[in-house]
């Protein structure tokens, strides 16, 4: 995904709940942890009344008792060691193909923070075993499938428990294969033997779906700003209009997201020859530009004021200590249903609706620029010579099925529920596999913007001698380090790649939109920031 170098040395836990740039630094850029005094000493002391209870006669969930439909089973202690294990074996259930890297590693970062509260139970050498793990850059291989969302992501956490037991595969901080005992020999961490209530502790958590939902919003906000980019382009190669963007009419609907995208659009435009050109009513005639041109705006706001609101939701889940049971404040180990996924799977629902009709509107503006009869005078499917050459005409073909397959992934996983563990389950959230198919989603709206800014690019020069603004110019200039200009067909999908790189990175939406003095900074600003920053500065 994107590659913006982080500016954090050091990432703390246990002082404080973690910020989302937090998690993205450890997750994707493998910035160091470091566990807060206070945090050791309050696990510490939570701990202690753990193993009151465990010599308690009377049963307690997850210290003398079995799991899920077996809560009722009492466990004698001498074989309590040898539950906790097997828990985390049978529970290692994963199947599929590997999960991504640094999507594990915000699953251990966010369980790490978990521990680290106090509210577990678990021994201070648990935590500082997970901290250690992901310093030392050792990755549990975690399968796609085995995660209900509830209660919490319990194989694709177990599989992480697993290999700090010493079991199991993980990659190495260089990505080769190796076993769960020979990386942690290798990195002098002895495998953890697990007591009372730690093999719980280390499972019961919305951690990998949580972690999913925080990188997905680091890319969107690139992503976004990049689509407002991409309209950009397009409005201004296809001779559209900007005055439908302007502040007195958005104030008339007053959504934050569109503003922000409005402002933005305003931004980007201004000082366009190609805009000045037509501008004159004897010039161009059309009274209203198309759906996909006039409400970019409308659109791209609405998907930001989404993001908002799921980011608002990831904050409080940051903030939040989940495992059953559960320490309080004042001490009691208590039951609870806080692992059930349904906050995070949601919004992760609600953003792969947002994603694929971004990506939708996007399309459609790339296929006016291709049809001569709409395009406004630009050759078809801006070929050097229609016939023997067929320009971006299969482009467009490619963004197409993307955006067919985005629509099928915006059907929500967490309407679905399939009950486990003998209906002691009976109610689960698909978090996880929401969370997947977000990722998957994300992957393809980078796509179909680059190919709408590729376009974009190609038909801004074919306006020549007509001079684009400096913003569009900025973000041409960036396609142009990757993609040829116009002329004879040549082997487009190397520039797809390419641009679709520099568009996950964010280097488009930072050239455009640092020339219009608009956004599109590294420090991620909300909606609100953005419209303020976008007015400001235009």
């Amino acid at each position: 995904m994107t590659t913006v170098t982080p500016t954090l040395d050091v990432v703390t836990v246990g002082a404080a709940p973690l910020r989302p740039d937090d998690v993205v630094a450890v997750a994707r850029h493998g910035v160091r942890v470091e566990i807060a005094p206070e945090a050791l000493a309050r696990v510490a002391r939570t701990r202690a009344l753990i193993e009151g209870l465990a010599d308690d006669p009377e049963p307690h969930y997850g210290i003398s008792t079995g799991f899920g439909a077996l809560a009722t089973t009492f466990i004698a202690p001498d074989r309590r060691r040898q539950l906790q294990a097997s828990l985390i074996r049978s529970h290692a259930a994963g199947t599929g193909p590997e999960v991504e890297r640094e999507v594990v590693r915000a699953l251990q970062l966010l369980r790490l923070q978990t521990l680290a509260t106090g509210r577990t139970g678990v021994r201070p050498v648990v935590v500082s075993t997970y901290a250690a793990m992901l310093n030392a850059g050792i990755t549990p291989i975690v399968r796609e499938y085995g995660s209900l969302g509830c209660s919490g992501d319990l194989a694709p956490l177990s599989h992480v428990a697993l290999a700090a037991m010493g079991e199991g595969d993980v990659r190495t901080a260089e990505g080769d294969l190796s076993s769960a005992a020979d990386a942690l020999g290798a990195a002098s961490i002895p495998p953890l033997e697990l007591s009372e209530k730690e093999g719980l502790a280390l499972i019961n958590g919305t951690d990998g779906m949580l972690g999913m939902l925080l990188l997905a919003l680091h890319d969107l906000r690139v992503l976004l700003d990049t689509a407002d980019v991409a309209a950009a382009m397009s409005i201004e190669s296809q001779l559209g209009t900007d005055a439908v963007f302007a502040a007195d009419l958005m104030s008339l609907r007053p959504q934050a997201g569109q503003a922000a995208s409005a402002a933005n659009l305003r931004a980007l435009l201004a000082g366009s020859g190609i805009m000045a050109s037509h501008r004159d009513p004897s010039v161009c005639t059309r009274v209203q530009d198309a759906y996909s041109l006039r409400c970019s705006p409308q659109v791209h706001g609405a998907a930001r004021d989404t993001l908002d609101h799921a980011a608002m939701i990831a904050g409080r889940e940051l903030a939040a200590s989940v495992d059953n049971p559960v320490v309080t404040d004042d001490g009691r180990v208590e039951s609870n249903g806080n692992f059930h996924g349904a906050p995070v799977a949601y919004v992760l629902d609600f953003l792969a609706i947002a994603v694929a009709d971004v990506a939708s509107i996007s399309e459609r503006r790339t296929d006016r620029a291709l049809d001569v009869a709409r395009s406004q005078g630009l050759p078809p499917f801006l070929a050097h010579e229609a016939g023997v050459d067929s320009g971006l005409m299969i482009a467009q073909y490619a963004a197409a099925g993307i955006v067919s397959e985005l629509k099928r992934l915006a059907m929500p996983a967490s309407v679905d529920s399939i009950p486990s563990s003998a209906m002691q389950e009976d109610h689960v959230s698909m978090g996880w596999a929401a969370a997947r198919k977000l990722r998957r989603g994300i992957d393809g709206l980078a796509r179909v913007l680059a190919i709408e800014i590729l376009t974009g690019a190609r038909a801004i020069d074919l306006r020549a001698p007509l001079v684009p603004g400096p913003a569009t110019r900025a973000a041409r200039d960036v396609v142009r380090t990757a993609a040829a200009g116009p002329g004879r067909d040549h082997f487009v999908s190397p520039d797809i790649e390419a641009l679709t790189a520099l568009v996950l990175s964010g280097a488009v939406a930072r050239a455009a939109l640092g020339e219009a003095g608009a956004g599109a900074d590294e420090a991620l600003p909300t909606t609100s920031e953005k419209t303020t920053m976008s007015e400001g500065n235009r």
